[in-house]
């Protein structure tokens, strides 16, 4: 059986095995080098500093994924979007592990009264694409050409689920 949960610190070294496998072997992530233990202790302190939460999919025991939110970029303006990730390990892939992540990532941002979720993905990345739009993410933005990895030019499209969320919102 499959659990969801909120991540803890101890999850890290299994996270940056994820993680990393992405890097090396997906377009998921425009990275070339894999990421260091320190690299995804930073991550994991950035993420706990602004409130923004991470969470796992464990099965057995074994952390099978993860996913979490965080700011869409750094100006005030943009205060309610996050950019949302979900990362699944290689064997589990297409098993609806992203589905059992997507959800708590819906229900945090909305407890934490953002009003716009955007996810940059691969355009190639018809997976996640598709789970994307189950959750109501809409294409919002294709650009050509804007990311190079294994030896090729990347496309990166925009979805976006516009929330309910703030109320009422404040500068």
């Amino acid at each position: 059986m499959i659990t969801v949960r909120p991540a803890e610190e101890k999850d890290l070294p299994e996270i940056l095995v994820i993680y990393n496998d992405i890097i090396v072997n997906t377009t998921a992530v425009y990275d070339y080098e894999p990421h260091t233990a320190p690299m995804r202790k930073q991550w994991w302190d950035t993420k706990k500093e602004q409130g923004f939460p991470v969470f796992v999919a464990e099965e057995e025991r074994r952390i099978i994924g993860f996913s979490s939110i965080g700011p869409f970029r750094a100006w005030a303006a943009y205060k309610y979007s996050v950019e949302n990730s979900i990362y699944v390990a290689t064997d589990v892939r297409g098993k609806g592990v992203g589905k059992l992540l997507m959800r708590p990532l819906i229900d945090a941002a909305r407890k934490l009264e953002m009003h716009t979720i955007l996810a940059g993905i691969d355009a190639s990345n018809e997976a996640s694409i598709r789970l994307h739009e189950w959750f109501g993410f809409k294409e919002v933005a294709h650009f050509k050409e804007v990311g190079y990895k294994f030896d090729r030019w990347l496309d990166l499209k925009f979805l976006q689920l516009v929330l309910d969320t703030p109320a009422a919102p404040q500068e």
